[in-house]
Order: C-alpha cells, then structure tokens, then sequence
C-alpha cells in the first residue's frame, strides 16, 4: 500500500511542493498532458487559490520522490453532474505496472464527497484502469471552442 498526502483548502502545500507537483504532472503525463499554465490552474482550483469550489490533491511517494499525483476539481453540482472531476492523474514513467495508479484511483475514490467524472482519450491505456475501478462511459464528450 502506497503512503498519500492530500493537499486542499486546509493543508496547502509549500510554494517548493506545488511547483514539485506541477512539474511532475507536465513531466509525467506526457502525450496526454497540458501546458504547464493549464496544470497550474488545475491546481490552484483545487487548493482555493482562485475563485473555485475547491477540491483535493493526492500526491503519493516512493523513496524520496513522487510517485504518483492526482487532481480532482469539485464542480458544485450534484446529480445531473458529477460532484468532482479527475482532472489529472499521472504516475512516474520509471514506476508504471506496480499497481500505484490502481491504488491512486482507489483513494481518491475513498476521498471524494460524491460522485467523479473523468476525461480520457480511447486510445489511452489508462482508460482500462479506470473500468476496472468501476468507472463506466456514459456520454461521448464533445466540445466548441470559440476563437480568442
């Protein structure tokens, strides 16, 4: 069993650790990750560090060094909308197929108030990890983006 930290509202991480945990997002997430100012928003949502409904990081260590990291956004709805959204979940690349994202996915699940959504592209692998915790795909997503 992996040892967590949850960051939220109440436990802040350090300036030294948010920087830590959004470097190890971009670093991590690789074909399937964002900008790193996107991360940070992500981020600072979850802790209340902009106008938000807040949420929780779990951020998991093997040694010295982050292992895994998740970031799950509330969304201040409830039914019609899941209650919170994974927005990133990520393990070291040196640390994949040791059961540390199955053991992620399973905390944040015991965490979070209510029910989670999540995003993922069908070719990822990822997507299998997330059936087999239970997830189901309900919708295809679509979206509109309006020019800048």
């Amino acid at each position: 069993m992996i040892k967590t930290k949850v960051f939220d509202l109440q436990n802040k991480p350090s300036k030294e650790d948010k920087d830590r945990i959004i470097d190890f997002l971009y670093d991590n997430l690789q074909e399937y990750g964002d900008p790193k100012p996107d991360i940070e928003k992500a981020v600072d949502y979850a802790l209340k560090e902009t106008i938000s409904f807040g949420g929780f990081i779990l951020v998991s260590h093997y040694k010295d060094e982050i292992s895994g990291v998740v970031v799950v956004n509330q969304t201040g709805m409830k039914d019609y909308i899941p209650e919170n959204i994974l927005v990133y979940i990520a393990t070291h690349k040196n640390l994949r197929g040791q059961g540390i994202g199955k053991q992620l996915m399973q905390k944040t699940i015991n965490y979070a108030n209510g029910s989670i959504a999540l995003h993922v592209e069908p070719e990822n692998p990822a997507r299998f990890l997330y059936e087999k915790v239970g997830f189901t795909s309900k919708y295809i997503e679509m979206r509109y983006k309006k020019g800048k």
